[in-house]
């Protein structure tokens, strides 16, 4: 007989040590608030925003970041000297540089040059570098160039969002949510509402959904020039889209880890449309909201006014992706709006309106 062994005990340790301690940053950070939006309480319909900003970084990809370095360790392929690569938008590569950092390795962000200049600082700031394209949709090839050059590891975030977070409970997003519904007069929500950046989130609350029977539907905003939306209308996993101007949500292309059987619903929210929630939901609540967020709000008024006109009672949950600090310089700036030709105002106008409805 002939054998082969390729256990290191070094390495084997180092890995069981990284487990523990990003396991020991999820049991430093308590659940995410879950928020009453104010509808007025006759109508009988209650809107709820878990807010994911939260988290240690900031946004709701520290739930994402910690799935896949645990993933990643758990395959072994992370060891103690390895460089991290990651393509991304922004908020994932902040919270990946800041478990590169909690783990003592080097981390380099696949960005496009429209990423916010808040959202890089903050990479930086946890030790990780960044690496600018023009072409958003040239951020995959880049990333598998520098793991091959670095021989580093590409963490994928678009392919294995999935699959790294465990559907089933071990209180993901989705089994928060219902454990934090459970004392509400509409417990079981007749909608939850989010939007797709990797489609991981939509996935594991679907897929949660249905293992646990619950008669919740599931609603995915998808933000304008996005490729999920026109896909999921088609059946053509080819689709393919200019790209999103809302960052954090919305690709150019359909990403393996978006899963368009657990959907029942696709809302297509224009850019104007998904500002305006985001600056009025600072108006009624006074939380600062990124531009996802927005996209997130309208559609879950777009399913409240149908619940009403129905005369329907029930509960609508969304989420708070990221605050609206991150955007200073974009969403939350007029000479910005105006350069880019978007006109809130309108759509600000009916969403105050609704309110008063």
């Amino acid at each position: 007989m002939k054998h082969v062994n390729r256990h290191d005990p070094v390495t084997r340790a180092w890995a069981a040590d990284a487990i523990l301690a990003v396991e020991a940053d999820a049991n430093r950070s308590c659940d995410t608030h879950l928020h009453v939006f104010p509808l007025p309480s006759h109508w009988g319909v209650d809107l709820y925003l878990k807010d994911e900003s939260v988290h240690p970084t900031g946004s709701l990809k520290h739930r994402l970041a910690r799935s896949l370095f645990l993933y990643g360790l758990a395959n072994g392929w992370i060891g103690p000297t390895t460089t991290i690569i990651e393509a991304s938008s922004g908020s994932t590569a902040v919270s990946e540089a800041y478990f590169a950092r909690l783990l003592g390795l080097p981390f380099i962000a696949v960005i496009p040059t429209t990423t916010s200049p808040e959202k890089r600082e903050i990479i930086e700031f946890y030790g990780g570098k960044c690496h600018l394209v023009d072409d958003p949709g040239a951020i995959y090839e880049e990333s598998r160039k520098l793991a091959w050059v670095t021989g580093g590891h590409y963490m994928d975030q678009f392919t294995y969002a999935e699959r790294a977070t465990d559907w089933r409970g071990n209180n993901n997003i989705a089994e928060s949510i219902f454990q934090q519904m459970t004392h509400e007069r509409h417990p079981e929500p007749a909608w939850i509402v989010v939007g797709a950046g990797t489609g991981g989130t939509s996935a594991t609350i679907g897929r949660y959904i249905r293992y646990r029977r619950h008669a919740t539907q599931l609603c995915v905003a998808d933000p304008e020039g996005s490729a999920f939306f026109p896909s999921w209308i088609s059946g053509d996993d080819l689709a393919t889209g200019p790209g999103s101007r809302i960052e954090g949500i919305g690709r150019p292309r359909v990403e393996p880890s978006f899963l368009p059987t657990v959907i029942d619903r696709m809302t297509h929210v224009p850019d104007a449309v998904s500002i305006a929630a985001m600056h009025w939901v600072k108006e009624v609540t006074r939380r600062d909201v990124g531009g996802s967020t927005g996209t997130n709000v309208a559609a879950a008024v777009e399913i409240v006014k149908e619940m009403r006109a129905r005369g329907e009672k029930g509960s609508v949950v969304t989420l708070i992706c990221d605050g609206g600090e991150r955007y200073r310089d974009t969403y939350g700036d007029d000479q910005w709006l105006a350069d880019k030709g978007i006109d809130i105002e309108p759509h600000l106008a009916d969403l105050r309106q609704f309110l008063r409805s």
